[in-house]
């Protein structure tokens, strides 16, 4: 069982889902889930979010154990998303008395879920910068609207400095893997947050005044050093910046024709120095994984077959999560291959033309059918060109 220590008077009463393989019904899971929420014993209690339908046992059970036969005098809802708020209702329930904390779009949207609770005597609406005194405890809260829904807002404890930052800082995988954050905080990130840059940097700048000590996610471990580091990553993700230099080959191959062109690409690429290559065959990489290396790398190059005069549907899905979470600020390069009318470069270009900051790479390579001695030429030129600064 795994144990967050905060402090004292505040407790970790999370639970991780470790059967679980698909978040949101759509990025797969090699490791589970991991949802948090908190309690603070103080003259006044708190529960700061609930947990998810699918560990709800769990998350009661240790609720009960800290609560120790006392009750809660509020709930501080960050986000209504039903991952986090599923158990509202068997709060208000079983604590009829308990407080409901949260903003004006945080009840429209609580209504929408539970219209069976009558919120005329239980609600407390908090704006920006508004505090909440607890005895020795005092809690500011901060709006932070579409990081990533519009009701979002973090909370500030001010005795003990720490941000409870609803799902921003958070990432994929359960508690009890020992994996590095970087990875799955980038591709959790950029699948879940990654549109809202804009709004990512307003809530940093809000965060750059406070002291914070520690930072608790709803998702992922408590983050207790070297905040420095973390900070700094949302920093660049959210600025849609490279954070290494590298070239990323998304390519959406048929029979394996147009996968054979990214291979000898990656290796020329190579040879002429490039410290960082990545290949990523899109049928059967994880997509969220792919989207991930392209914010990541520097420069992109997209390599696709025909199908029926359009691109294939695994890059065209690829380019449409790109596009949806704004990408900008790359280098990009095109490959085309087709049989009797190549026409996937032509289609990708137009995708990659409505984003901003893009430079394209010219001319797009057409290949025919496979590979040929004669095409090696034309991957050496892209090469020299990509990696021009």
């Amino acid at each position: 069982m795994v144990d967050m220590e905060i402090s004292k008077d505040i407790k970790w009463i999370g639970a991780s889902d470790n059967d679980l393989k698909l978040f949101e019904g759509q990025y797969m899971l090699e490791n589970g889930m991991s949802y948090n929420s908190y309690l603070i014993k103080d003259e006044k209690n708190v529960i700061l979010d609930t947990i998810d339908e699918r560990v709800t046992n769990i998350w009661k059970e240790k609720l009960e154990k800290e609560l120790n036969g006392e009750k809660p005098d509020y709930l501080i809802i960050s986000h209504m998303e039903p991952d986090h708020a599923y158990n509202i209702g068997l709060l208000t329930k079983k604590y009829p008395n308990m407080k409901l904390v949260g903003n004006q779009m945080t009840f429209n949207i609580l209504q929408n879920f539970f219209s069976d609770i009558d919120l005329s005597s239980r609600k407390v609406i908090v704006t920006e910068g508004d505090v909440l005194d607890l005895g020795k405890h005092k809690l500011q809260f901060f709006m932070a609207p579409m990081v990533h829904w519009p009701e979002v807002m973090v909370t500030y404890e001010q005795t003990e400095k720490i941000l409870f930052s609803a799902d921003g800082f958070g990432k994929f995988g359960s508690l009890e893997c020992n994996e590095e954050w970087d990875c799955e905080a980038r591709r959790y990130y950029f699948g879940i947050v990654g549109k809202y840059g804009v709004q990512v940097q307003a809530l940093l700048k809000k965060a750059e005044k406070l002291d914070i000590n520690k930072i608790c996610p709803l998702h992922g471990p408590i983050l207790k050093e070297n905040l420095g580091y973390y900070l700094d990553k949302y920093n660049t993700w959210s600025k849609y910046e490279p954070e290494e230099e590298g070239i990323f080959i998304a390519v959406a191959s048929i029979y394996g024709n147009t996968l054979e062109v990214g291979n000898k690409l990656a290796e020329i690429l190579k040879e002429k120095g490039a410290k960082k290559v990545v290949v990523s065959d899109l049928r059967t990489e994880d997509w969220a994984e792919a989207v991930e290396d392209a914010f990541r790398y520097s420069k992109l190059i997209v390599a696709s077959s025909t199908y029926n005069m359009e691109i294939f549907p695994p890059m065209e899905q690829f380019l449409h999560h790109l596009s949806s979470r704004n990408y900008q600020k790359r280098k990009v390069g095109i490959i085309e291959n087709g049989s009797w009318a190549p026409s996937s470069g032509k289609k990708m270009k137009e995708i990659l033309e409505k984003m901003k900051d893009i430079e394209i790479v010219e001319p797009t390579i057409t290949i025919k059918s496979r590979l040929k001695e004669e095409d090696i030429s034309k991957l050496e030129n892209l090469a020299d060109e990509i990696l021009k600064d």
